[in-house]
Order: structure tokens, then sequence, then C-alpha cells
């Protein structure tokens, strides 16, 4: 049985993918690796049809639909005891896995974030690409907090690892970023603390490839609401 399974959810990042894979490889755990091609068409699904490795699985989407899509696409495919989520474009350091891993192998929660804030300055501009970028951050997670009755300090990061018996237990339907508070409500709703560790963050602007946009904080507000209030 693998320990630890981390999905790769993945749209045009052919600069980055094979780095981040290497980057995976490197961390000293027996994982399975499961990267979801969300439809590129800049060359990264060309580069991931070159690669065959042991432990890792390649799923295809043959249009983008969405990051949440991705991780719904690779959920019934988990085979480890824990399960991370993994964006390909570097932000995140693969190495702060083995850190997440902790409080769940000491049976202290089922779920485990990252959060990119806890310990340091929150409005500091070091680790993200702009202030107004960790204004919006910090807006969504008290909004998230007020609502879940939850005190995280980071609910949108990408690092959200869990025990995969949970995990696989949870009926997902956000097929974009939306999957953040989603997941979070519904951990909320089934009474689950959620510890947060502090993890290394190197942000990147749009003219650099990020995806989000403040379109996905609108569909955030929508998600918690709906998830929180209505039974779906």
């Amino acid at each position: 049985m693998f320990y630890l399974t981390i999905i790769v959810p993945v749209y045009n990042e052919t600069n980055t993918i094979l780095k981040i894979l290497n980057k995976i490889a490197n961390i000293k755990l027996k994982k399975q690796i499961i990267i979801v091609d969300d439809g590129s068409t800049d060359g990264t699904r060309e580069k991931l049809i070159k690669i065959k490795k042991k432990g890792l699985k390649i799923l295809f989407h043959k249009n983008n639909l969405g990051k949440g899509a991705a991780i719904i696409t690779a959920q019934k495919y988990v085979k480890g005891k824990y399960v991370v989520i993994q964006d390909a474009d570097l932000e995140y350091n693969p190495k702060d896995l083995v850190k997440l891993l902790e409080p769940l192998k000491k049976k202290k929660t089922y779920v485990v974030y990252g959060s990119r804030v806890l310990g340091k300055k929150r409005y500091s501009s070091i680790n993200f690409t702009s202030k107004i970028r960790i204004f919006f951050n910090h807006m969504l997670t008290l909004i998230s907090n007020f609502v879940n009755g939850q005190n995280l300090t980071d609910a949108h990061t990408c690092y959200k690892m869990f025990d995969s018996k949970i995990f696989k237990k949870i009926k997902l339907k956000e097929r974009g970023f939306a999957f953040c508070p989603e997941i979070t409500t519904k951990i909320a709703k089934k009474k689950i603390k959620i510890i947060e560790v502090s993890i290394s963050y190197k942000g990147r602007s749009f003219n650099e490839g990020k995806k989000i946009s403040y379109l996905d904080g609108f569909e955030a507000l929508i998600a918690l609401i709906k998830y929180k209030f209505f039974n779906i």
C-alpha cells in the first residue's frame, strides 16, 4: 500500500511540470502520484505522454474542465493511506509535505492544511505577488472561518492533506477553484478539526502563469453559502 497519494492537477504548465515531478520524486516516502492533465494545449500533455515511472498514474481530460474537476477525476484512484493536493506551478515546495504528515501520523487529526501565513507577518508581500492578493486571501479566510466556525489562517491554500478514508467519502462537486471552500465547508460539517502547519510559498504573477482570478473569489463565497446552508 502507498503511504501518501499526491494528486497533481495540471493545466498548461509546460515550463514547470517536469520540475515539480522531480521535486516530488525526491521525497523519501512510498508514494502514489496521480497527475490529471486538464486539457493542456501548450505542450504539457505531450511531455506527460512520454513519462513512464513506477507509482505514476497519468489521466487526461479532453477539454479544460477546472482544478476541482481534475481532483474529482483523481479521487477514485487514490490508494495511499493519506492524500494531498499538489499544484504543478512550483509555488509550493513538496519538501513541506513531510511536515504536513506529522499531525496525521500522531493521530492528532484527519485533516492538515499547509498555511502560507501561519507564524508570519500576514500582510508582508514577501511570499505573495501583491498586497491586494494577500488582502483578498485574508478576507476569504475570515469569511470562511465565520461561516464554518473554524479558526484557520489560510483556508485557500493548495496544500490540503487528508486521511484518505475521509477524503474518499466526500462527494465533491465543484469543478473550478471553488473546490477549496467546498471541501473546507464539508470538513467543518463533519466536525473534523483542521490542523495547520506553516509552509514555504513563492507566489507567481499572472504574467508568469497564475490562473486564479477575482471572479474565483466570488465563486468561493457562493460555494461557502451553498455547502454550509443547503444539503448539497
